[in-house]
């Protein structure tokens, strides 16, 4: 039997005590080895230690210690496949090797399969034991909170792809549209959900625009999103016509997606090139508003199914009236989903919160306000993400 190496006189436990209390779990097969491995943690109160023999008997405990004690030579193992089989377990609970075996080469193989460090029966004193425990557990940590910082960079990453796919930059050409645009994520996520929107101008003045709301939230989502948005841009500089290029939609939207149960709802204007008037197509989406005069005025649009409900769905186009306007607001149901006054807000609320804006109507920042007044009426986050596109036009001159 090896064992531990007492500490010198002198060298004491009092510097390897922490506030912080800490599991062990040892796999160790001899009793004797045992003992000396819990004699020598016996002096630190904050270390409790908990003994199996095999490796199969200690896999069900691994996620509820905070470091694995572990002898290479077991009954139910050989080599470093102990160690693999823990590791394969619970990758969040850091594992030393404490062995009888004196073979540089595992040593490496060992620390190369994942173990923090690998210690050698006998030639380990007590306090380098406590210290290797603690030491283990700490670079652990660290290396936790590094993963958890570059999946927060890969996060970051891929909000930027998915904003660029979902929000892009409007493709105007004249100077007498402007486009103001908001997006809020619903839940406080940092990531995009399917909401998506894009504006396209025509050699000859006409302005398009759609806006639409993937159902759920995710990455399947988002590309979902993305791949709608494209095709409908692709199919607006094509030129083809709004009805025929619903139906290509919703035929993407069935391809497109991974699960049945995901659809799109969907809203596209089409602004003449006087400026007196749109078509406008929604399906399962709600309609959009127009400012007159000093107030914003809900439309009322035919409407049509969700994308990907039906297999041959059918939609009416409506008629918007601007001789009187010369604004036109889009936005998703997150905007209108949310709780105020123990009821839901709905599209009048809204209305009533873009005419109650402070600041010049052409001012941006009346759809900050008016966001920040629907997140306080909900109590918090909107649970559904959010979007806004407003268009400002004047006729050409």
């Amino acid at each position: 039997m090896t064992g531990i190496e007492p500490t010198s006189p002198g060298t004491g436990h009092a510097a390897h005590a922490a506030t912080r209390e800490i599991s062990v779990l040892l796999i160790e097969d001899d009793d004797g080895d045992a003992y000396l491995v819990r004699d020598a943690l016996a002096d630190d109160p904050t270390i409790t230690v908990n003994w199996v023999q095999t490796v199969s008997a200690g896999l069900a405990m691994l996620k509820s210690h905070d470091c694995v004690l572990l002898d290479l030579g077991l009954p139910d193992t050989s080599g470093l496949d102990g160690l693999r089989r823990v590791r394969a377990a619970s990758m969040r609970t850091p594992v030393v090797v404490l062995t009888g075996l004196t073979d540089e080469r595992q040593a490496i193989d060992a620390l190369a399969a994942g173990a923090q460090d690998y210690l050698l029966k006998g030639q380990v004193t007590e306090r380098d034991l406590i210290r290797t425990i603690r030491y283990a557990i700490q670079r652990h940590d660290v290396e936790d909170m590094e993963a958890e910082l570059r999946q927060e960079q890969l996060y970051a990453e891929e909000n930027a792809r998915l904003e660029r796919g979902l929000l892009p930059q409007p493709l105007i050409s004249s100077t007498g549209v402007a486009v103001t645009a908001r997006y809020r994520p619903g839940g406080g996520r940092m990531l995009l959900g399917g909401d998506f929107y894009d504006v396209v101008e025509d050699d000859d003045g006409t302005v398009h625009a759609v806006i639409g709301d993937v159902t759920g939230h995710g990455p399947d989502q988002a590309a979902v999103g993305v791949a709608l948005r494209i095709a409908w841009r692709t199919l607006v500089l094509a030129g083809r016509p709004a009805a025929e290029m619903l139906q290509l939609l919703n035929r993407i939207l069935v391809h497109e997606r991974h699960d049945e149960d995901i659809f799109a709802t969907l809203c596209m204007v089409t602004i003449s090139a006087d400026r007196s008037a749109a078509e406008a197509y929604a399906a399962g989406h709600p309609a959009p508003m127009v400012h007159h005069g000093d107030r914003w005025v809900e439309t009322d649009l035919h409407g049509g199914p969700s994308l990907g409900l039906l297999d041959k769905p059918a939609w009416q186009c409506s008629r918007i009236d601007l001789s009187r306007s010369n604004r036109l607001l889009l936005f998703t149901d997150g905007a209108i989903e949310g709780r105020a006054d123990g009821g839901r807000l709905d599209s009048a609320g809204l209305r009533r919160l873009l005419d109650g804006a402070s600041g010049a109507i052409s001012d941006p920042a009346r759809l900050d306000q008016v966001i920040t007044e629907i997140t306080r009426l909900n109590g918090g986050p909107l649970t559904d993400d959010l979007a806004l596109l407003m268009l400002t036009y004047s006729a050409p001159g």
